[in-house]
């Protein structure tokens, strides 16, 4: 059981469906990565698995972080290094899920270290954001670090911060930290799935999922949200979805505008993520056109691999 299942892919591809469906066949346990599950309270717009679900399978790494906490890949590596440890020692198969591709670079094959943060380049980056705005951070980023820029979400004050204070600090560009030779937790033994679609199904999917949560509560949830004093500026809040969501119900967009730039950035996320995972080495890839066609060619490239089945040993 020492081999990691890992599966991977842009948001609403069916990762956790799949993740769900090989973990009560091998049998698994998962651990999430994906970096906004871990926050409480976060369910409809994170597609957080239900309680049901998770008494199916056993996760990992869900709930475990309030909404003003940060949440980092290294962070995440150490946290699914326990778990590991816990899921084999219950002879376990692991699966690690998600879509956030730095996470399970951080713990697959490690991340590069990176020096302390200059409290005072901290204090004067926060002190722009008060005074300028995101929108004149994120134009410095794209000068000091295009790499960095081109993969972060407009609106994600805490990634957008995080790279300008290592380029700034350290007088090396975020992503050529990143671009070094590993060092960490990492080089675990792993498969790595990778789930595909073609671009209009999949913004298709995206749209009809985004709807389906609005439909099932999402607004609600950011209201009861707002409603117990969490400030919307915390990191949590950064999600797509749940920033639009809190500006309409501030009174600053409409709800079937949130709704649209909800669909929008997320579809430019995705595209994100598969250019990211295009790029990681030794991922095999699955269509999921057809879900149930998709999980037996999975289950069927495991068992050859010596993963699940009769003679599972690996």
């Amino acid at each position: 059981m020492n081999r990691i299942v890992a599966i991977v892919g842009p948001t609403a591809v069916g990762k956790s469906w799949l993740g769900l469906a090989l973990a009560e066949a091998l049998p698994g346990e998962i651990i999430s990565a994906d970096a906004l599950q871990a926050y409480r309270g976060f369910d409809l717009g994170t597609a957080k698995p239900s309680l049901q679900e998770q008494k199916q399978v056993r996760h990992h790494l869900i709930d475990i972080r309030e909404p003003d906490e940060a949440y980092s890949a290294g962070e995440f590596a150490r946290l699914a290094e326990d778990s590991l440890f816990d899921i084999r020692r219950r002879t376990r198969r692991p699966l690690v899920v998600g879509g956030s591709g730095l996470y399970l670079r951080a713990l697959l094959d490690g991340i590069s270290p990176i020096p302390p943060i200059s409290p005072e380049i901290r204090d004067e980056l926060r002190q722009q954001l008060e005074n300028e705005g995101l929108e004149t951070l994120f134009r410095r980023l794209e000068s000091l670090d295009p790499a960095t820029a081109a993969r972060l979400p407009h609106g994600d004050t805490q990634r957008i911060l995080r790279a300008l204070e290592v380029g700034l600090s350290t007088g090396r560009p975020l992503s050529s930290w990143l671009a070094d030779d590993p060092t960490g937790p990492g080089e675990l033994r792993s498969v790595r799935i990778g789930l595909t679609l073609p671009r209009n199904v999949l913004y298709d999917r995206i749209a009809e999922r985004v709807r389906s949560m609005i439909q099932a509560g999402w607004v609600e949830e950011v209201e009861g949200l707002l409603r117990d004093g969490i400030d919307p500026g915390v990191p949590a809040f950064q999600a797509i979805g749940y920033r639009q969501l809190a500006a309409h119900l501030g009174g600053q967009m409409s709800l079937e505008e949130a709704v649209a730039e909800t669909v929008r950035l997320t579809c430019r996320y995705a595209k994100r993520q598969m250019t990211w995972f295009r790029r990681e080495q030794s991922i095999f890839w699955f269509s999921m056109e057809n879900s149930q066609q998709c999980y037996l060619e999975a289950a069927r490239f495991l068992e050859d691999l010596g993963i699940g089945g009769e003679n599972d040993q690996d």
